[in-house]
Order: C-alpha cells, then structure tokens, then sequence
C-alpha cells in the first residue's frame, strides 16, 4: 500500500490552506470494530459509534482487510440488490471482480474505484477473479455508502469504472503528503469520480514527520480515517491510529500529521479524507435500501422480491 504513487511528489501540484482559514477541531475519535461481510471476509466498521448528524451524506464505510489470503480463501458477496444511494469501492491492494443486473461491472485492482449508483435499484455481486482464489494474496480495500436526496433516490443505475492511473495527484508544500483525489474537489483540483451528492473523497500519504493542513469547503462536513500508521489530527494533535476514524467541527480547514515514528511493517500514515454536504432529509435505513420512509423501505423490498430490481443473468462471468 498504497498502489498509485510517485517517486518525488514536490514534481506534483501543491495544495495548502491559506492561513486566515478556521481550524477544524476535532470533536471525536472513534475505532472501528471487526467484522465479517458477504461470504466471510474481514471488515473494519469505520463510522460504527457515530451520530449520523456528523456522517451525512455518508452511510457507512468498511476497510476490506488488509488480509493476506492463502489460495482457496479470497471471498466476495453472493447476488444482492441495492436501491436509494451510491456505493463506492476503493481496491488498494489486490482485484476484484464486479457485475450487476443492469450491465455494468468489470475488474478493479491497484488503486482502482468502482462507483456504483444503485438509484432505483439493481443486483449486484462482488466476487475475487480465478486466478486470486486460486493463487491467494494481499487483498484491501474499502467500501463506501453515499446518500442519494429523495429527489435521485429513483434515478437510473449508473456505473463508473475509475482506473488508479486516473486520480489527481497533488501534495503538501513540503512533498511530505502525497493526495490523491479520488471524487469531488480539493484547492481547485478535480477528481475523477461523478458525484450526485456533492462529496470529497482523498486518500493521503503522509510520511513520517510531516503534517499537511488542507483547505475544506466550509458546507462540507470533515472525517479522517486512518488506514494504517499513527498520527495526530487537527490543530490540537488528537493521537489517532489505525482503525479510528476522525470527526471535525465547522472550519475552513483540516490538519493531519504523522508521528515521526511508524510501525515497521507501516512506513507511513495512511488517511482516508472525506467531506460532503449533507441532505438533512428523514433517513430509513434497513440492509441494502436506504430510502427516506419506512413505506419506501417496505417498498424496496416488495419491488425486489417481485423481480423488479432485475434478474441474476444466467452467466455472469465469476
């Protein structure tokens, strides 16, 4: 990790905030509990614990791993359906396969996203490809849930196929962070993914020492969650590490700094940004549907216990 880099940053474009910005504080830091997905495999729970009014537009987000799988043991999902929000899978280390009933789908692998908007609702699967099971290896990842508002909540499934090649690079002043923005916006400097909610997603490489204070659109909630390493957040240097995820206060900026001394194993502090306005609308949320009323809910499930959601196709490729 992490598998898009570059040999010298301070070639990248540099991103800093102005100083007359307001600090973020750090109002929590909470860890991620452990758990199982789909057929089995690890998962870290990074916004168990935290009031929603601080997560909005944001559902959740599971780390996939990091797990060294021996041959026979890389797991994925069965067939399941989706409907009212947008699933985003970020593949650090490792390949994926995916497909849904609408006809999107492919292989992500190294720095990879694969944006899924379920809208009105969609089958979906996610499966390790032959040659990983067969082989074993390093797999991690992470899956983010991002809200739809009531107004897209029935929009058309739409699938974006985001290569690692094709996140904007940039970094601190001083070269010590390397950012790599995945969607939305960060100083002017545009990711790749098309986002319906408007969202920021960064993941940041901060080397041992160095500290990167970031400009954050003032509408935009803020959470740092750390992938690997230890280091501190916000202006006040609240220790986080590995697993525990971030929540800011209002500002106009945020600060991450790595401890000058990582695990051996850890070279660096691995953080994943994210920002988004929130919806602020009734928020029913039950396993794969996440609609605005109990009414919907039971709706969604109706609709996809009648086939309305589409079919499993007879080949499908795992």
């Amino acid at each position: 990790m992490p598998a898009v880099t570059v040999d010298n940053p301070l070639t990248l474009p540099k991103v800093t905030a102005s100083g007359d910005a307001l600090a973020r504080p750090v109002l929590t830091v909470t860890t991620a509990p452990s758990g199982f997905e789909g057929e089995g495999f690890p998962v870290r729970r990074a916004f168990a614990g935290i009031n929603y009014r601080h997560l909005d537009p944001f559902i959740m987000m599971d780390q996939m791993g990091e797990v060294e799988y021996a041959a026979g043991e890389p797991k994925g999902t069965p067939w399941h359906p989706h409907r009212g929000f947008e699933t985003v899978t970020y593949l650090i280390d490792g390949s994926f396969i995916h497909q849904d009933s609408n006809g999107g789908g492919g292989t992500i692998e190294n720095g990879d996203t694969q944006w899924m908007t379920a809208g009105s609702g969609l089958l979906h699967i996610e499966a390790p490809p032959e040659s990983l099971v067969m082989s074993g290896g390093l797999f991690h990842g992470l899956q983010l849930w991002v809200n739809l508002p009531k107004a897209g909540k029935m929009m058309a499934p739409r699938y974006q196929d985001i290569r690692g090649g094709e996140v904007q690079l940039l970094a601190s002043p001083d070269g010590g962070a390397l950012l790599r923005v995945i969607a939305g916006e960060l100083d002017g400097h545009e990711g790749p993914g098309i986002t319906h909610t408007p969202i920021t997603m960064i993941h940041a490489t901060a080397r041992p020492g160095a500290e990167v204070t970031l400009p954050w659109r003032e509408d935009f909630n803020g959470l740092a969650y750390v992938l690997a390493g230890r280091g501190t957040v916000g202006a006040e240097r609240r220790p986080v590490a590995m697993g525990q995820t971030a929540v800011f206060g209002a500002g106009g900026s945020l600060t991450v700094r790595a401890d000058e001394r990582q695990d051996g194993n850890t070279p660096d502090l691995e953080v994943v940004l994210l920002g988004g306005r929130p919806i602020r609308e009734p928020m029913a949320h039950y396993g794969p549907f996440v609609m605005n009323s109990q009414a919907e809910l039971k709706q969604a499930f109706e609709d996809f216990q009648a086939g309305r959601l589409g079919t499993v196709p007879a080949v499908h490729g795992m």
